[in-house]
């Protein structure tokens, strides 16, 4: 399957510091001509030309995609001209991604449809001449009415044929025909480097146009919940009002549709994202079929390796994706994957970062068979498998508190003060009878700095599972200073594999 968000929460909390998240918010990158005024010269006292310099001409590109990129405008309850409201908590989060979009202008300020009352603007941009527009699923969300304006000024109401949470993409259809079309490029030709051009209406400014280059391919968002997006990473401004546009080749093809920015300030800093249109129009096939996208699973939880990681687990470099979980019942289980397993490949596509594994399984649909190389003990092993239907309830599901410490029963090696769990405790975590010791209290420097947590439950030492304190202090038994211990670890409903190194001289007990 994928990494889930709660894989992910886990990780914030048990991995070591990392980059700290800026906000993250929706919708393009400006470049312009550079124009160089050569000096006078005594043989030349006249001003020399100006020249351009390295830079495309961009116009006839514009000239022909521009009739073809429309407006979006959502309207929520209350109708236009109130504001409206953002969602909750959404002000107090800065350090998680947030989306905007440009309200109607003026006046107001930017504000996230979907929630509470008012209009927000979009970008989209028309895929069949019957009528079908593409856009994010972000800019419609919510909305009791969505209008969608065209570059000769009419207007129509859109019907919404069906949005996707996970690729953000929304299918709209408007009751006309004879339309201008976008070409579609192939998003996988794209390489850093290449120029790419957005058009859109940032601020409600309509047909504004920016250019940049790629700046990344394949790169994923694990702060915007879109595991199953390769993103697209460019250096095109993008603002509010921009989201759905689309990111076009310099031969005028849509490879990709504008989403999202980075950001600590709420406005365009350089790093801008777009939805890869391989990926959209995967999902607007089955939106057209059925109003909704089906995605496949694997049913396992994966996580990225680190240097620890890769020693304490004997492995002989850091690529793949570590598995942590895998799910009862589910397609990885049947076919005999175990948490410990490190997935290299999927279909004979290389996996290097656990980040790379979702898109790859959620491209398929239920019921397709994929065969996935894993090296287990150091060894390489193939796996034959039918994936299942995506169960966003579970792949979705949220992080719940550990274990309450109780009195403490057992301490060990790495100044682990442990506890047994009982019957309640094991039903609670959905844990097998005989699975888990939790900790009571952590008395070891290493393990404190590892971010384990009093509640936390240890599951296995490595690859050998671990049922009761006196089993947890065996496995731990012969650890010694610098040695890289690998703990599976639940808590809640997030399991991690953590690497533990006792260092000389700290006091672990």
């Amino acid at each position: 399957m994928s990494t889930t968000p709660v894989q992910r929460s886990l990780s914030a909390v048990l991995a070591k510091p990392r980059l700290r998240a800026l906000a993250l918010v929706a919708a393009t990158a400006a470049a312009t001509s550079v124009a160089v005024q050569l000096p006078a010269t005594a043989q030349s006292p006249a001003p020399a030309p100006q020249m351009v310099v390295g830079l495309p001409d961009f116009t006839n590109l514009v000239d022909q995609v521009g009739p073809g990129v429309v407006n979006v405008e959502a309207t929520m309850g209350g109708g236009p001209g109130q504001q409206a409201q953002a969602a909750p908590g959404e002000d107090d989060m800065p350090e998680l991604f947030r989306r905007f979009f440009g309200q109607d202008l003026p006046p107001g300020t930017p504000q996230a449809p979907g929630r509470g009352s008012g209009t927000a603007m979009g970008t989209g941009f028309i895929i069949s001449s019957d009528g079908y527009v593409l856009t994010n699923r972000h800019v419609v969300d919510g909305a009791d009415q969505v209008t969608v304006r065209l570059s000769d000024r009419r207007e129509f109401t859109a019907k919404v044929v069906g949005s996707d949470e996970q690729s953000d993409v929304a299918l709209l259809k408007i009751p006309t025909t004879g339309l201008p079309t976008l070409r579609l490029g192939d998003s996988n030709l794209l390489r850093p480097g290449q120029w790419v051009v957005a058009i859109g209406s940032p601020f409600g400014l309509d047909h504004s146009v920016t250019a940049g280059i790629v700046s990344a391919v394949g790169r994923s968002n694990p702060y915007a919940d879109q595991r199953y997006v390769p993103f697209i990473q460019t250096d095109v401004a993008i603002n509010r009002g921009n989201s759905g546009g689309p990111l076009l080749n310099t031969r005028g093809e849509v490879v990709g549709i504008n989403s999202q920015i980075f950001s600590n300030s709420g406005g365009y800093m350089g790093v801008s994202f777009a939805i890869p249109i391989d990926v959209a129009m995967s999902a607007v096939k089955q939106l057209k079929a059925t109003g909704r996208v089906s995605r496949g699973q694997i049913g396992v939880n994966v996580q990225p390796i680190g240097a620890d990681d890769a020693r304490g687990l004997g492995l002989p470099d850091t690529r793949g994706a570590l598995v942590a979980n895998v799910a009862p019942g589910s397609a990885a289980e049947k076919a005999g994957l175990e948490p410990g397993d490190v997935i290299r490949s999927f279909n004979g596509a290389t996996i290097n970062d656990s980040s790379e594994l979702p898109p790859l399984v959620g491209a398929l649909a239920p019921g397709s068979r994929a065969r996935l190389t894993v090296l287990r003990d150091g060894k390489p092993r193939e796996f034959d498998l039918t994936l299942t239907q995506l169960d966003e309830g579970i792949a979705n599901a949220m992080p719940s508190p550990g274990l309450p410490p109780r009195a403490a029963a057992s301490s060990n090696a790495l100044g682990l003060v442990t506890q047994p769990l009982d019957s309640d405790d094991r039903k609670q975590l959905g844990l097998k009878p005989d699975q888990g010791v939790g900790i009571a209290r952590i008395d070891g420097v290493a393990a404190r700095s590892a971010g384990l947590q009093p509640g936390d439950v240890v599951l296995s030492v490595g690859r050998t599972a671990v049922g009761s304190p006196a089993a947890l202090d065996r496995e731990l038994a012969h650890v010694r200073a610098g040695q890289t211990v690998m703990l599976l670890v639940r808590r809640g409903n997030a399991t991690q594999f953590v690497a533990v190194t006792p260092r000389a001289g700290s006091a672990e007990g």
